[in-house]
């Protein structure tokens, strides 16, 4: 194995069968539930809904891909409702089917019903072949795996800290030092590295299966190479794992290849759990890649177009998303699915919650408009399989819903937008931060306090200051503009979101690298120090780079990748990490499950004076009370100025004298100090522009 981060070495143990497969087999009328493939005593079930077609047809193929045999269900034998079904009895391990569905062409009345369509059963849990409409098929699995007692850590949110990261990304770059790269166990082979982070909960960007190439009108589809769909946020079917992550023993069949990418992620989850890592998935539920009225059609279009999607007038696509579609989630039938989609990640894969893209969209009911009480936001809440997971809600969508701080019950956490932006503002030095920085820090109780906003109180924030959508925290003060020209799509709006601190891109300037690597640091220190749960963007522990670019989707290559050459060549903001993990984890009082009282915590000004919440000074400090009968205490203190230093007085110290545990002006290893190991602070200590100064008295 390579010499990388990548400390842990794994062993497929090799669990497929290859006994040579009877092709023996029979039809029997089969049973509307559980809906999608599910293993019988002596072959397969499959139930499928469709309350709009008046014919269904199961084709079978066998494991080399020619096909057993078509068998049209007769619907006096084969329905029960809206249920389509069939037993197939014999020996099928290896085999795969695909569905056909007749009745109306009438897009105006919302059916598109085409009998040369080949479908995707909607709750496959593998697929077969290219994932190209027309070409796919859905594998017929058995799923016995040795979990070894496997249990999910169960970690509380205030002792949470979230790694979002992208499978593939993670570990197929330079210097990984993985056996697999770019697959799910090299996720596994990472745990040492996640472990020595800090890290509590791996957040996995979309695993779902997806169509790998883009539509054929993208201009990137055209391009020299080719574009593909890398970060997967359009499924085509919700509860197979994406095979492209899967490796396979080598040799494998292509069916014993396609069931690895499901034998290997519920490895990759025994391990994490194993090392006390829970895994997250972000999971799409807002749309699918059917795209809209010329987009392809690999499932639910051609099984129920008029169920499955919003549908406005005449039948067009409503597009509450931004990629052509909107699940129709508060259905009746489409809200099963989906909660049956969570229900299994959690039983068969072991999954320990979900952070759900564009979840405005769970609250739209069937006409497109928000709902005052959204069934399905509800039901996944309330449901009893899935009480025991967290849920994560990105909290708005692509058509204007912000439902930031509303969602329902005390069980959603949220993507707080609001911390990202007012963070990046006050260490931009915008004026006026001041009071808004403060409310984030303490863990934005205008969002999540008062009555019936739940019990977990500022932990429901998931505090981030980078994350997959935008630019990496090194971009952010790197960049003063996006720059995604690679990604074929002219025309996008050019925002304005970070700073370059004097020149663009890479520079050897070291004044400017040294702005850099200090912005880097405090925005760092802050994320850990504030109340709420943090989620650390994957690789901004090292400064990984998207080279400006802040939609990096399509970009398959360096662009998304983690190099971890930067690992060793920003191994002092590595250590800086680590260091801020354990200082948070020393200092539970950053962390509780409820807001600071005005006896918890007081703010001041530089020279001593009361704080300037909305004057042109981003210069702050506090001083944290560890809490009742613990003695003790926290000074942070914040100079976001481009030019002016700021000097804090300091407070007598409660217990011990004050020392310094952060100090993002120092050079490394001053910068952070191993608790317990921290230096004496000066009496009046004068921070430089751009610092901070984190103080323990013990």
């Amino acid at each position: 194995m390579q010499d990388g981060p990548g400390g842990g070495t794994l062993h497929l143990a090799d669990t497929v069968d290859r006994r040579p497969m009877q092709q023996d087999f029979s039809v029997e009328e089969g049973s509307p539930l559980p809906l999608g493939p599910s293993e019988t005593a002596d072959g397969f079930n499959i139930a499928v809904v469709s309350r709009h077609a008046t014919r269904l047809s199961v084709l079978l193929f066998d494991a080399s891909g020619a096909m057993l045999g078509s068998f049209p269900l007769d619907p006096r034998r084969h329905r029960t409702g809206d249920v389509w079904h069939l037993r197939l009895v014999g020996a099928l391990r290896g085999c795969s089917y695909a569905l056909r569905a007749e009745g109306p062409w009438a897009p105006e009345k919302g059916h598109r019903f085409d009998p040369h369509d080949l479908l995707l059963d909607p709750y496959a849990t593998a697929i077969l072949g290219p994932p190209l409409a027309g070409e796919a098929r859905c594998l017929l699995l058995e799923h016995r795996f040795d979990w070894a007692g496997d249990r999910p850590p169960r970690h509380p949110w205030r002792e949470t800290l979230i790694y979002e990261t992208h499978v593939r990304g993670f570990t197929i770059g330079h210097g990984s030092g993985v056996l697999h790269g770019g697959r799910f166990l090299g996720v596994a082979e990472m745990i040492p590295y996640l472990q020595a982070l800090g890290v509590t909960a791996v957040e996995l960007m979309p695993v779902q299966e997806v169509a790998d190439a883009l539509p054929p009108g993208h201009a990137g589809a055209s391009a020299t190479p080719p574009l593909r769909n890398y970060w997967g946020y359009d499924p085509i079917a919700l509860f197979a794992p994406r095979s492209l992550y899967g490796s396979g023993a080598p040799g494998a069949a292509v069916t014993e290849f396609k069931t690895a990418a499901v034998t290997e992620f519920k490895t990759m989850v025994r391990e994490l759990h194993r090392a006390g890592i829970e895994v997250i998935l972000d999971i799409v539920f807002n749309h699918t890649g059917e795209g809209g009225e010329n987009g392809a059609t690999f499932s639910f279009r051609g099984l129920d177009n008029a169920i499955y999607y919003i549908l406005g007038p005449e039948g067009r696509y409503a597009d509450y998303t931004g990629c052509g579609n909107t699940l129709n989630c508060n259905h009746p039938v489409v809200r099963a699915m989906l909660i049956d989609c969570l229900r299994y990640w959690v039983t068969e894969m072991h999954v320990d919650g979900f952070r759900f893209d564009l979840a405005a969209v769970l609250g739209r009911g069937e006409d497109g408009a928000l709902m005052a009480n959204a069934p399905l936001l509800h039901q996944i809440a309330e449901d009893p399989v899935l009480r025991g997971t967290k849920l994560i809600a990105e909290a708005w969508d692509a058509a204007g819903a912000f439902q930031l701080g509303r969602f329902p019950g005390d069980r959603w956490a949220e993507w707080n937008a609001h911390y990202r932006d007012d963070v990046r503002r006050f260490w931009r030095d915008d004026p006026g931060m001041g009071g808004a920085f403060a409310t984030r820090l303490c863990g934005s109780e205008d969002l999540y306090g008062g009555r019936g906003r739940g019990s977990l109180g500022p932990l429901r924030s998931i505090n981030f200051v980078a994350c997959h959508d935008g630019p990496t925290l090194n971009d952010l003060v790197s960049y003063a503009r996006p720059h995604n020209e690679a990604n074929a799509e002219p025309g996008l709006p050019v925002e304005s979101w970070g700073e370059n601190n004097g020149t663009e891109g890479p520079t050897r300037d070291t004044a400017i690298e040294a702005v850099r690597g200090r912005q880097v640091r405090n925005l760092l220190t802050t994320l850990m120090v504030s109340r709420g749960t943090p989620m650390l963007l994957g690789g901004d522990e090292f400064r990984r780079t998207q080279q400006g670019n802040t939609n990096p989707w399509c970009q398959d290559n360096e662009v998304s990748w983690y190099d971890w050459e930067d690992a060793k060549r920003h191994a002092d903001v590595l250590r800086f990490v680590r260091r801020l993990a354990a200082l948070r984890r020393a200092h539970p009082v950053l962390s509780a499950e409820r807001f600071y009282t005005e006896a918890e915590v007081v703010w001041f000004g530089p020279d001593g004076a009361p704080p300037d919440w909305h004057g042109p000074r981003n210069a702050l400090g506090c001083i944290i009370r560890v809490g009742e009968g613990m003695p003790g205490a926290l000074c942070l203190l914040f100079n976001a100025s481009r030019s002016t230093s700021a000097q804090f007085p300091l407070p007598e110290p409660p217990a011990g004298p004050w020392r310094i545990a952060i100090d993002t002006a120092a050079a490394p290893p001053a910068d952070a100090a191993d608790p317990g190991a921290e230096r004496p602070a000066p009496r009046d200590p004068v921070l430089i522009p751009r610092s901070t100064l984190v103080l323990v008295s013990r």
